[in-house]
């Protein structure tokens, strides 16, 4: 498929530009026999190969080949980044299969924070729309409370909390405060008080 000696810095390249176009067309199956031949062809694989071909299985719906692939890379010793993190956490968060993909998300996130990284917006946004679709109302809000303390700005994780709260109480089921909503009100308080014009929510 690429057509290039082992090895090569035109292999890496080629094989980056082939791949990159694949997270484009979604053709998440050509991305992956893309890595196997890479692997075949002896060319040197870097992080940024493994997150394309985890993004195009992500933006494929194929969340556990995007983990799979994301695996792969923690096998090879590559160093892991936010960048990596968040794909394999957004992949959980546009699988489809909602009560099974909230799990690994959170473990995804959990892994952020052991690998002494930082998670970010869009770590938070993904982590926390994952536990909305599966049902996992408390850990979403424990996941807002945790963002606003980092200092970030809820954006689309909000929208998907408030969408799931308007659900929940239009099904009947009263809308109970936890220990993760009080201590989201604690903080947005103490961002007001500070006088952040930041907060939205």
């Amino acid at each position: 498929m690429l057509g290039i000696g082992r090895g090569s810095r035109e292999g890496v390249i080629s094989l980056e530009a082939s791949i990159k176009n694949c997270g484009r067309t979604k053709q998440w199956s050509v991305a992956l026999r893309l890595l196997r031949e890479g692997l075949r062809l002896g060319v040197q694989l870097v992080p940024g190969h493994y997150i394309a071909i985890a993004s195009a299985c992500r933006k494929g719906g194929q969340w556990q080949h995007a983990l799979s692939v994301l695996s792969d890379m923690w096998k090879a010793k590559l160093e892991p980044n936010v960048i990596s993190y968040n794909v394999g956490i957004s992949a959980c968060e546009k699988g489809g299969q909602w009560q099974r993909q909230w799990q690994p998300a959170l473990a995804l996130l959990s892994e952020t924070r052991e690998a002494k990284l930082d998670p970010n917006v869009i770590s938070y946004n993904a982590g926390i729309s994952a536990c909305e679709k599966g049902e996992q109302w408390q850990r979403a809000l424990a996941l807002l409370s945790e963002m606003w303390e980092a200092n970030w700005i809820p954006t689309s994780s909000a929208t998907a909390l408030g969408s799931a709260r308007a659900r929940r109480a239009s099904s009947g089921s009263r809308w109970i405060p936890t220990s993760s909503a009080t201590t989201l009100g604690s903080a947005r308080a103490r961002r007001a008080s500070s006088g952040s014009g930041r907060l939205r929510c």
